[in-house]
C-alpha cells in the first residue's frame, strides 16, 4: 500500500528535471497535457474497468476440461493435493491449494471458481497503472498519470485478458505476479530505495514461477532491462539530442526525432549502487525456492505430449490475440513502436525507462519458448499471457507520445517556408489522433469481447453434456470413457455423472493421487458392463494425440460392439453415445 500511495503522491508532484515548472507555459509547438489527473486514477480506473469488463457474464460460458481438472485437483484435502503434486500436475499444485478453500466454502459454480482470476486480473490492471505512471515519468513522457491510466485500460480492453479473467486456471494470477515483480524491480533499482523492495521482488518472482513455471523467463527480461539501463550512453549522446541530418525526411520524421530527444540534463535516473548484485541474489533465492517444483515438473513433462511444434499460424495467432483482433495488429504495432521511441526511448544509459522495461518483457519469454519448441514443443499461448501487460505499456506510451509528435509536426515547416502561425486550439487538437485511435481500439475489440463470452469460445461445452445426461439417464446406467483421459470432464458438472456407474474406475482420484483415477482390470470392466442394460460412452471428437488402448478400454470397446447404438450427440468437442443391450 505504501508504494501505491507513493504513486499518488508522485502524480501530484511539481516540476522535475527536463519538465517545465508549474507556472511555465509550454512551448507553442508542444502538445498541451490534459488536465492533471490524480495519481490514484491510474490505479483505480483500470482495476474498476477490469472488474466490470471481466465480471460481466463471468459464469456464462461453460466450464471446460482444464477447469474440470482444477475442480478435480482443488476439491480434495490439502494433503491429497500435495500427494497429487508428487505424481501429476505439480505445476498447478500451488493454484490448487489456493482454490481449495474457495471450493470448500462455496462449491464449484463457474462464477465462484473464476472469481479469484477476475480479482487477480483486476489487481494486475491497477498495478500496471501505477507501474506505467512511474515508468512514463522516468521516460519524460507527457501526462505520466494518463499514460499509466491508458496502460491499465489497454490491458482491460484486450479480449484475451477477459478470457483468462474468466477462467479457473492460474494464468491471471501469473499476470498479477509478473506485474508485481516488475513494479518491485523498478522500485528496488531506484537510488535510495529500501532494501525490502528486493525481498518483495524475490517473493514476486517465486509467486510468478509457482503459478506458471515458464513465467520465470520474466527474470531474464528484467536482466536485459538492467543491462541496457546500466550501460553508459555513447560519447556525445547523453540525453540523445538530435544530430545534424537526423531530421531528414520531412516534418513528421523531424517530429519523431524531436520527440525522442530530451535535454542532456534530463537523462533517466541512474540505477542504485549494487543493483546487479542484488538482482542476482534475488533471482538465486527465487531459483532455490522454485527448484523442487522445477524438478517435479521436469519429471512430469510427458503431460505436454499434446503440444505441437509451432508454425506461422502460431505467431499469427499470438499477434492477433495480443492486439485484440486481426484488424488491430497494424494499429497496436504502430503504437508500440511509438512507445519504444517516445521520450527517452529504449536506448542504453537512460535508466529504467518504459521501453527499456517493457520491450524485453514482451519479446524475450515468447521468443525463448517458441525457439525451444522446435527442439521439444513447450509453447502454448496461454503460457505467455503474463507478457501482455508489457504490450499495454508500450501502446499507452505510444498513445500519450503521439500528441507531442502531432504538435511538433504541425509546427514544422518545409524548407524555404516560414513556420506556420500558432493556433490557440492546436495544443488541444494534438490529442485528437490519440483520441481517435483509442476510440478505434475500443470499437474493434467490442465484437471479440462479446464473442469471448460465448460457449464457442471454449473448446468444450460441458454444461450441455451434463444437461443431455441429466435429461436421459436412468437408474442402473453405466458410463465408459474412451479414452480414459476424457473422464476428467465428469468433475465439472458432477451430479449427472455421479448417478452413473463408472464401469472403468478401479482406484479413485484421491486414493491414486491422480486427476482421473486408475482404471480397473479388463475382466472387471467386462463383468460390470455385462450386467448393465444401458451404457453411455463419452469420447473426444478429436483426441489430443495418439494413445495406447488400455486393457479396460479394450474390454469396454468389445462390450459396446455387442450392443445397439441408440443415439449419438456431438456437443462441441465431446461425442456422447447411448448404447442399449438387445
Amino acid at each position: 500500500m505504501a508504494g501505491l500511495e507513493a504513486e499518488s503522491a508522485v502524480g501530484g508532484a511539481g516540476a522535475r528535471a527536463g519538465e517545465p515548472g508549474r507556472g511555465a507555459a509550454p512551448p507553442r509547438s508542444e502538445a498541451a497535457e490534459p488536465r492533471r489527473l490524480p495519481g490514484w486514477a491510474a490505479v483505480a480506473g483500470p482495476a474498476a474497468a477490469e472488474l466490470a469488463i471481466g465480471g460481466y457474464r463471468i459464469g456464462g460460458p461453460s466450464l471446460w476440461r482444464d477447469e474440470a481438472a482444477t475442480i478435480s485437483g482443488a476439491q480434495r484435502p490439502a494433503g491429497a493435493i500435495l500427494a497429487l503434486a508428487r505424481h501429476q500436475d505439480a505445476v498447478h499444485a500451488v493454484y490448487y491449494l489456493l482454490l481449495h478453500p474457495v471450493i470448500a466454502a462455496g462449491g464449484t459454480s463457474a462464477a465462484l471458481l473464476r472469481l479469484p482470476s477476475l480479482v487477480a486480473m483486476s489487481l494486475a490492471a491497477g498495478l500496471l497503472g501505477a507501474l506505467g505512471t512511474r515508468l512514463a515519468r522516468a521516460s519524460a513522457l507527457p501526462a505520466p498519470v494518463l499514460t499509466g491510466l491508458a496502460a491499465g485500460l489497454a490491458l482491460a480492453a484486450v479480449p484475451l485478458t477477459t478470457r483468462y479473467a474468466q477462467e479457473a486456471r492460474p494464468y491471471a494470477l501469473t499476470a498479477l505476479a509478473a506485474v508485481a515483480a516488475t513494479y518491485c524491480l523498478v522500485r528496488a533499482a531506484a537510488p535510495g530505495a529500501a532494501r525490502w523492495w528486493w525481498v518483495a521482488y524475490g517473493a514476486a518472482l517465486v509467486a510468478t514461477g509457482a503459478f506458471n513455471l515458464f513465467a520465470v523467463l520474466i527474470a531474464a527480461g528484467h536482466g536485459v532491462s538492467l543491462a541496457v539501463a546500466a550501460r553508459p550512453a555513447r560519447a556525445g549522446r547523453a540525453g540523445w539530442p538530435a544530430r545534424q541530418g537526423e531530421t531528414g525526411g520531412g516534418p513528421v520524421a523531424a517530429a519523431v526525432t524531436a520527440t525522442a530527444a530530451v535535454p542532456a540534463a534530463a537523462t533517466g535516473a541512474p540505477l542504485a549502487p549494487g543493483t546487479a548484485r542484488r538482482w542476482l541474489a534475488a533471482c538465486a533465492a527465487a531459483g532455490v525456492l522454485l527448484a523442487p517444483l522445477a524438478v517435479l515438473t521436469a519429471r512430469q513433462s510427458g503431460q505436454l505430449g499434446w503440444v505441437t511444434t509451432p508454425d506461422a499460424s502460431t505467431a499469427a495467432s499470438l499477434l492477433r490475440d495480443f492486439s485484440g483482433s486481426a484488424l488491430l495488429i497494424p494499429v497496436t504495432g504502430g503504437l508500440a513502436w511509438l512507445g519504444c521511441v517516445a521520450g527517452r526511448g529504449a536506448r542504453r544509459g537512460a535508466g529504467l525507462t518504459l521501453a527499456v522495461v517493457a520491450l524485453p518483457w514482451l519479446v524475450l519469454p515468447p521468443a525463448v519458448l517458441l525457439a525451444a519448441s522446435f527442439a521439444r514443443p513447450v509453447y502454448v499461448e496461454r503460457y505467455v499471457v503474463f507478457c501482455l501487460p508489457a504490450l499495454s505499456l508500450l501502446v499507452a506510451a505510444g498513445l500519450t507520445g503521439l500528441p507531442r509528435i502531432a504538435a511538433r509536426a504541425s509546427a514544422s515547416a518545409p524548407a524555404g517556408r516560414p513556420p506556420r502561425p500558432g493556433c490557440r486550439h492546436a495544443p488541444a487538437l494534438a490529442w485528437a489522433p490519440s483520441a481517435v485511435l483509442a476510440a478505434l481500439i475500443a470499437g474493434l475489440v467490442a465484437g471479440p469481447q462479446v464473442a469471448i463470452r460465448q460457449e464457442t469460445a471454449r473448446a468444450d461445452d460441458l454444461r450441455a453434456v451434463a444437461s443431455v445426461l441429466a435429461a436421459r439417464e436412468r437408474p442402473g446406467d453405466a458410463v465408459v470413457y474412451l479414452p480414459w483421459d476424457v473422464s476428467v470432464i465428469a468433475a465439472a458438472y458432477q451430479a449427472p455423472f455421479a448417478r452413473l456407474e463408472n464401469a472403468e474406475l478401479g482406484v479413485s482420484p484421491v486414493a491414486s493421487a491422480t486427476l482421473r483415477g486408475l482404471t480397473a482390470a479388463g475382466p472387471v470392466v467386462a463383468a460390470r458392463l455385462a450386467a448393465a442394460r444401458r451404457v453411455w460412452d463419452v469420447a473426444w471428437a478429436q483426441p489430443l494425440g495418439p494413445s495406447q488402448p488400455s486393457p479396460a478400454a479394450a474390454a469396454a470397446e468389445r462390450a459396446l460392439a455387442g450392443m445397439r447404438l441408440v443415439r449419438r450427440w456431438r456437443i462441441a468437442s465431446v461425442i456422447l453415445s447411448l448404447y442399449v443391450r438387445g
